[in-house]
């Protein structure tokens, strides 16, 4: 075998060099790149360089000769069920070459776990499209959680969209039932959290005097609706990102949202997050998502809401906004 050189793209922006050759090469080392960069035989742009490097696009990478099978002869992509595929493709709400932005359904876990076969991360092989790179999640919503979620179709695009969201630069709406009305109609909830490991798998809490290792969770709430004072329909933005932070927060409020049992609380014998005839399934919706497009500018995306909340929103005599499509700005 001879030396290569490969260009580095768009896609690659700011990866570390070892990196780079991990993703290209999976069957390298992290001993043998460093070795290779420290006698030499790795250069880039003709320069001797670190495994930590970051690239920028156009940069030329010289490649010495690697028995090591490049990604694609790594990981050959599998065969996917044909209704599988049609399956995840019906949940597409937008895609481009960078994004791809689905509408999740109630009760279908984002990532596998103990018990779980099925799964959203699994069905993304169905939306490969012919490309080497398996499409990635970008964020996570809870199993019983409906609504907008952002899938990147490169690794690079990954990196960039997680940078985002942890630099608060997205923005999220979501839409729940709560029961109760809360006073006041509207404001900021500010809570401290705590995780609890359970059997029934991770979960929340506000967190005590006491307690350690705790997370601050913000999140901005408008009432939009209401029917007496037993139920409402709120807005709801989070400025953290916890796990379960909404659903705790309305809790802490006092107004649990319908459905989450979990977070209610038994009061002889009756859960509070349950109102006869309205069905035990959790209402919370993520209802809009905007945040910065890989390609530039931003992206905002509205997904409609499940069947069991478009009915309860009927029952309660709610009128649902218009959905508004795509947008790129």
């Amino acid at each position: 075998m001879s030396t290569a050189t490969r260009i580095v793209t768009e896609d690659e922006a700011d990866i570390r060099l070892d990196r780079w050759f991990r993703r290209h090469f999976p069957g390298l080392t992290q001993g043998v790149i460093q070795k290779m960069c420290r006698t030499g035989q790795i250069r880039v742009d003709g320069k001797r360089v670190d495994t930590s490097e970051r690239l920028t696009p156009g940069q030329a990478i010289r490649i010495p000769p690697i028995t090591a099978p490049t990604a694609a002869e790594a990981r050959p992509a599998p065969a996917v069920d044909p209704l599988l595929v049609e399956e995840v493709r019906k949940l597409i709400l937008y895609e481009d070459k960078q994004v791809i932005v689905l509408n999740k359904p109630f009760g279908l876990p984002t990532q596998g776990g103990a018990g779980i076969r099925k799964h959203l991360d699994g069905m993304l092989d169905g939306l490969r499209d012919g490309s080497p790179d398996r499409p990635r999640l970008v964020h996570r919503l809870d199993r019983d959680t409906t609504g907008v979620i952002v899938v990147a179709r490169t690794p690079g695009v990954a990196a960039k969209l997680a940078a985002s969201f942890r630099t608060r630069e997205v923005h999220k709406t979501y839409w729940c039932v709560v029961v109760g009305r809360p006073v006041p109609v509207e404001g900021r909830i500010d809570v401290n959290l705590v995780r609890i490991e359970g059997f029934r798998g991770e979960r929340a809490a506000v967190a005590g005097q006491y307690d350690t290792d705790v997370a601050r969770a913000i999140t901005d709430f408008t009432t939009l609706d209401h029917a007496g004072r037993k139920l409402a329909w709120l807005e709801m933005h989070p400025l953290t990102g916890r796990t379960h932070q909404l659903r705790v927060s309305c809790s802490a409020i006092g107004a649990p949202i319908l459905g989450d049992t979990p977070y209610g609380k038994e009061v002889e014998g009756h859960n509070t997050a349950l109102v006869e005839g309205l069905g035990d399934k959790l209402h919370l919706h993520a209802r809009r998502i905007v945040f910065p497009h890989p390609a530039g500018g931003t992206l905002e995306v509205e997904a409609p809401m499940a069947a069991h909340m478009v009915e309860t929103f009927a029952q309660l005599g709610f009128t649902i906004p218009t959905l508004q499509p795509p947008r790129r700005a």
